[in-house]
């Protein structure tokens, strides 16, 4: 199973791709619940350097809702973790990554959750596309 649901952004700089990031969750019903610049942080508290890096927590209260009426624990899996990251491999190209949904069925063994799991994918797609770039469904 692919961990993330990908794309590669080329013709874009990293904080507006962080912004289109944002918008595109939104359109499908994400808020943006916690922002984690894992640059700063490591450069904080151990002083190590590293390519921008942030990790948005995205959340769709309805599709939340529904996943922890079938198991109370899946708030562990959740919110959706997006990451927006330079791309050392080639540079001046932004990757965006989602959280793969069907991870939480998986992990879980909870035959339940395919159907939030299902819908949750199909959002995020729809948010990975509509950022452009090059898109695979891969780690």
């Amino acid at each position: 199973m692919n961990i993330a649901l990908s794309t590669t952004l080329t013709d874009t700089d990293f904080d507006t791709a962080i912004d289109n990031t944002r918008k595109a969750l939104s359109e499908q019903g994400f808020g943006v619940l916690t922002e984690i610049d894992m640059q700063a942080t490591l450069k904080a508290k151990l002083g190590e350097d590293m390519e921008r890096y942030v990790i948005l927590g995205a959340c769709n209260p309805g599709l939340a809702h529904r996943a922890v009426g079938v198991m109370k624990q899946i708030g562990l899996l959740l919110p959706c973790n997006v990451v927006v990251r330079e791309n050392t491999a080639v540079v001046g190209s932004v990757v965006v990554e989602a959280m793969n949904p069907a991870i939480m069925v998986e992990v879980t063994g909870e035959p339940e959750l395919g159907a939030v799991a299902s819908e949750a994918t199909a959002k995020l797609q729809a948010a990975i596309a509509a950022l452009g770039g090059t898109g695979s469904d891969h780690a």
